[in-house]
């Protein structure tokens, strides 16, 4: 791990109610590994359906999966089916210059708590994407809009996709709050 390095949100993946990927977003320095996170967020959606089969789920699945001693991936699931995944980096990025390079302890391990705040930025986000009058969620399936056209259920509003940036960038391990 790097020295006074903090645990940062490496991505956020939005998963609709059929499973296909509604937004990705992703951050420092993964910006490049689209391919990549989009396997590891597709990957994830086995063990939530393991999950919804073995007993009753709270929005808050906790620990997905630990893909190495780097990437951490963690579950939220919505009332309506909807999936949230962040992807947590523990060797994050170093804190700036100006950081108070005691204020992030070496991370040896996330509490799931410690991204309660962070699944709650991210489903406020889409709740108030949900609530413009002017977006308009996808309800078919994708195997559906293949077989008779139509556009991509992905979410392409700026505003949410600024927000995300938000909550990714301002997350740390402790926060209460974003």
């Amino acid at each position: 791990m790097a020295l006074n390095s903090s645990p940062a949100i490496a991505c956020i993946g939005i998963i609709g109610k059929h499973d296909n990927p509604l937004h990705i977003s992703l951050f420092p320095p993964h910006e490049d590994e689209d391919l990549d996170m989009q396997f590891l967020l597709n990957s994830c959606l086995d063990i939530f359906d393991i999950r919804s089969k073995t007993k009753t789920l709270d929005q808050d699945l906790g620990l997905l999966q630990a893909i190495d001693e780097r990437l951490a991936a963690y579950g939220w699931l919505t009332n309506t089916g909807v999936k949230f995944i962040i992807v947590v980096d523990m060797m994050g990025r170093p804190p700036a210059p100006d950081e108070d390079k005691r204020k992030f302890p070496p991370a040896v391990g996330l509490r799931d708590a410690e991204l309660k705040s962070a699944f709650r930025a991210v489903q406020t986000a889409y709740i108030q994407l949900m609530l413009n009058p002017f977006y308009a969620p996808e309800d078919r399936t994708p195997l559906q809009i293949a077989n008779y056209g139509g556009n991509s259920p992905e979410i392409t509003s700026k505003r949410f996709t600024n927000e995300l940036q938000r909550i990714g960038r301002a997350w740390t391990p402790g926060i209460a709050s974003i």
